[in-house]
């Protein structure tokens, strides 16, 4: 019965979001699928988790819109989230749910769902909340290098610290409504927020040298977007990994936080 009542309330969540056009068709799918598996086998506290992520992320990326101008001709896709961005975010904490039901007593399922979640929001805070620095951001690999905003691989100060702050949000939730039968205290939160942290810091890292990055000639612009340009014109593989979009990149965001926190607890 959790299994259908989990899958019920993933069907509505999906349902709204994309009637408010945070998902598209393909995003509200694998949303349903992903809640589905995070509702049915996790429960309530796990389903507080993800909702935080989705919810927060989602009215983050209608925030601040005059700041953001012009800065979607640097990003791969746009603020309806496609089933790619869905499974990018949430694919990793979908795989601790699951694990959870196999072991169901254990801490580690916990600890890397929360850590993956913390990473992925973390993320996502910075890259929402890094526009409200009054400065450019600067390359992860090269702090002396200013690039412009929303380059793939661009840190500053401002988005930093949203990140922190993304991230321990999570983390607390995670300490407050931990998963039946577990008890975590402050040195969890602090494990769990620093992990979510450096996962963002690698997908930083990620964007700065491997991920797939393009060029429109017409425009003289970097950008993530592929084959066409929002100018429609076609552009050109610059550097990185063409198989490495910005959702493995997400992918590999999650994985790090989740690593880094079992890692901790070891």
């Amino acid at each position: 019965m959790q299994l259908l009542y989990g899958f019920l309330l993933a069907l509505l969540i999906a349902f709204l979001a994309h009637r408010a056009h945070s998902l598209n068709v393909s995003g509200a799918i694998a949303a349903t699928a992903t809640g589905t598996i995070i509702f049915g086998v996790g429960g309530w506290e796990w389903a507080i988790l993800l909702l935080t992520f989705f919810i927060t992320s989602s009215g983050l990326s209608r925030a601040f819109k005059k700041r953001k101008i012009g800065l979607d001709e640097k990003y791969s896709k746009g603020h309806e989230r496609d089933a790619g961005q869905v499974f990018g975010n949430g694919g990793i904490a979908a795989l601790f749910a699951l694990l959870h039901g196999f072991y169901p007593d254990a801490l580690w399922p916990w600890l890397g769902f929360a850590a993956a979640l913390a990473a992925v929001n973390a993320d996502t805070w910075a890259t929402e909340l890094g526009v409200l620095n009054p400065h450019p951001p600067r390359m992860i690999t090269d702090l002396r290098k200013v690039v412009e905003k929303g380059t793939s691989g661009g840190i500053s100060l401002v988005g930093t610290l949203a990140a922190l702050a993304g991230s321990a949000i999570i983390a607390a939730l995670a300490v407050i409504f931990p998963a039946k039968g577990l008890s975590l205290n402050t040195g969890h939160w602090l494990l769990l927020t620093a992990s979510g942290l450096a996962g963002s810091l690698f997908d930083s890292l990620l964007g700065a040298t491997v991920q797939a990055i393009y060029f429109c000639p017409k425009d003289q612009k970097e950008t993530e977007r592929h084959p066409l340009h929002l100018c429609g014109t076609e552009t050109v593989h610059l550097r990185g990994w063409k198989w490495l979009t910005n959702d493995w990149v997400n992918f590999g965001c999650g994985a790090m936080g989740a690593i880094i926190a079992l890692v901790g607890v070891l």
